[in-house]
C-alpha cells in the first residue's frame, strides 16, 4: 500500500508537471484526437495484461489546480484528465491526456524576451508592446492582433500599429515596425505525445487546450 500511495502522489506531481507548457493558448491545425471520457464512478477499468510488478496504473486521473509553477513557466486555472497512466521505473505515460488552462501574459513575454508586454486588447485580441529601433529611430510600439496556432507556434500578427508618431510618418514607421511586434513562438516544455489545439486570450493571458494519446510525461 505504502508503494501504492507513493506511486499516486507521483503520479500526480508529474502529471502537473507535465502540463507546463507554455505559451500555448494553443492550436496546431491539427484534427483534434477523439478521446474516450474517463469510466463513470463505480465501473472498474481492467489495467492492461502487460502491467509489470513495479509499475502503478491508474485508470483515470483527474487533476484540478489553481496554479501550477515550474522552471518553463506558470500556468493557472488547470484542469487536466489522463487515463490510462502507467508509472514505473521507464518512467510515466498516460494513454490519453487532455489539458485545459491559461498561460499568463506574464510566461510568454518572459519566452519572447528583450521588454516585451503583452495585455488583453479587447475583442478577443491581444496586445503588445515592446520598445525597437526602426530606421535609426528608438520607438515604443503598440500593437495589436488577434492569436492563432500555426504549425506549432503561438502565432501574433499586428491588426494595428502605433509607433506614436504623426500620420505620414507613422505610416511609414509602422509597417516597417510590424515585423518586429510580429510573435511566432513555441510553447516551452510541451511533453511527447501532446498536440495543442486552440488558443484563446483572456484577461489575465492564453487560454490553451491540447490533448494527445501515449504521451510521456517523465521519467
Amino acid at each position: 500500500m505504502k508503494q501504492f500511495l507513493l506511486g499516486v502522489l507521483t503520479t500526480l506531481v508529474v502529471l502537473a508537471l507535465g502540463v507546463l507548457v507554455l505559451g500555448r493558448s494553443l492550436g496546431s491545425g491539427a484534427t483534434p484526437v477523439a478521446l474516450p471520457s474517463p469510466p463513470p464512478s463505480g465501473v472498474r477499468v481492467p489495467p492492461p495484461g502487460d502491467l509489470g510488478p513495479d509499475e502503478t496504473w491508474l485508470g483515470a486521473v483527474q487533476l484540478d489546480s489553481r496554479e501550477v509553477v515550474a522552471a518553463e513557466g506558470d500556468l493557472v486555472d488547470v484542469d487536466a484528465t489522463g487515463t490510462g497512466v502507467r508509472f514505473g521505473p521507464d518512467g510515466l505515460r498516460a494513454a490519453t491526456l487532455a489539458v485545459r488552462a491559461t498561460v499568463p501574459f506574464e510566461t510568454v513575454a518572459d519566452q519572447v524576451g528583450d521588454g516585451t508586454r503583452l495585455y488583453a486588447a479587447g475583442g478577443g485580441r491581444a496586445g503588445v508592446e515592446r520598445q525597437v529601433t526602426v530606421l535609426g529611430r528608438d520607438l515604443l510600439v503598440r500593437a495589436t492582433g488577434a492569436v492563432r496556432a500555426e504549425g506549432g507556434l503561438l502565432v501574433l500578427e499586428p491588426e494595428t500599429v502605433d509607433v506614436g508618431a504623426p500620420g505620414p510618418v507613422d505610416a511609414a514607421l509602422g509597417a516597417a515596425a510590424r515585423r518586429l511586434v510580429t510573435i511566432r513562438t513555441p510553447v516551452a516544455g510541451l511533453p511527447d505525445g501532446m498536440v495543442l489545439r486552440e488558443v484563446g486570450v483572456g484577461g489575465a493571458g492564453f487560454a490553451v487546450r491540447l490533448d494527445g494519446r501515449d504521451v510521456a510525461l517523465g521519467r
